[in-house]
């Protein structure tokens, strides 16, 4: 069953975007540039899936590397907002971190409070959420909910996936969408209705699905029962057809409930920002809700399909391009393994300059 939440009293504290930042590996992909023995061209993938470069990583960059990238931007753009202020109880920019990943580094422990550790912000509340390519949406919920509470007065909210270490060298399929990239926001408390605000969220899941899109070892089934798994059952593997489905309707759905439970009609959407999960999927949500293509907000030819941080990577690239302006009416849905599909509702803030996510150095990691 989807839960649907929005604020319900302007007195109400209130999550508010104040940093936004995104990253991708320097390493670009282009079509022409994939495995010949994927047997593709160009033309070929971008019918099927609208990509013309993806970026991925190099040896020894790990999620939590882009994620630490993408983390310290928005901290910088958070610092430079004109209310921001440190945390008069722990004196630090923020004092909670989520992170947001189904490639996390290492299956033990969350990687947040090791990225809470190598940016500098003391001994925080930090955990992960893995909700798959939904989970910057969840981290975002939670994240509100967590500032909504008063638990919180600040907190950073990471998306961060290296897919390409998920595909199997012969899989064409995935190896055609999947890549990798990092996005990261700021929330603040704030109240209802300012420039930022975060009104509402609708989220859902269906785990008679759990078989469509999986990583099927790797995790305690694979240990209990080591006989059943083979080294294959390590990379990612997903039915596409199946997928497709089930993407197009949850996301549509979703985001019909959302509109209706925060009071907006489709045309009060300025902005449109789902998942990057492949350009046949976006054109077909957004006919059926239905918004029209220049609202709509998409990189998935630049970036490719980066999972959980797909959503975040689409806003910075907006954000830095001046395609979004402060008060504007923002509509975000997302659908992920699990099932899990989320949409969420807000009004896009004031931002102090975003950077281009293209802008992200040498690839080389970094020291924990």
């Amino acid at each position: 069953m989807t839960r649907s939440h929005a604020p319900g009293a302007a007195s109400e504290r209130t999550a508010v975007i104040e940093g936004l930042a995104g990253v991708v590996p320097p390493r670009a992909v282009s079509n022409n540039e994939l495995p010949a023995a994927w047997e593709t061209d160009d033309a070929w993938v971008r019918r099927r899936t609208g990509i013309g470069t993806r970026h991925w990583v190099g040896p020894g960059v790990s999620t939590g590397d882009l994620a630490l990238r993408a983390a310290a931007r928005a901290l910088d753009v958070a610092a430079a907002a004109p209310l921001h202020r440190l945390d008069a109880a722990t004196d630090h920019p923020v004092d909670a971190v989520i992170v947001a990943t189904s490639t996390p580094d290492r299956p033990m422990p969350a990687m947040a409070p090791q990225l809470a550790h190598r940016l500098g912000l003391g001994q925080v509340a930090a955990w992960d959420v893995a909700a798959a390519c939904s989970g910057f949406v969840y981290a975002l919920a939670t994240a509100a909910g967590v500032i909504g509470a008063g638990i919180a007065h600040r907190v950073l909210v990471v998306a961060a996936e290296v897919y390409s270490t998920l595909i199997a060298p012969g899989d064409r399929g995935a190896g055609v969408v999947f890549a990798d990239g990092a996005g990261a926001v700021v929330l603040r408390s704030g109240e209802h209705g300012e420039p930022g605000s975060i009104l509402g969220f609708d989220l859902g899941s269906d785990g008679a699905g759990h078989e469509l899109i999986e990583v099927p070892g790797g995790g305690a089934l694979a240990r209990s029962a080591p006989d059943r798994y083979t080294p294959q059952d390590l990379h990612f593997r997903m039915r596409g057809r199946d997928v497709f489905q089930h993407a197009v309707t949850r996301m549509t759905l979703s985001s019909q409930v959302l509109l209706k439970d925060v009071g907006w009609t489709v045309d009060d959407v300025d902005r449109f920002v789902a998942h990057q999960a492949n350009a046949r999927i976006l054109s077909a949500v957004a006919d059926r809700i239905p918004l029209a293509a220049d609202r709509q907000v998409s990189n998935i030819d630049r970036v490719g399909n980066t999972g959980a941080a797909s959503i975040p990577l689409a806003l910075a690239d907006a954000a830095a391009n001046s395609s979004l302006h402060a008060g504007q009416r923002v509509l975000l849905t997302s659908f992920g393994a699990g099932l899990t599909w989320g949409s969420a509702a807000l009004l896009w803030p004031r931002l102090a300059a975003v950077p281009s996510v293209h802008s992200t150095g040498d690839d080389s990691p970094r020291d924990a």
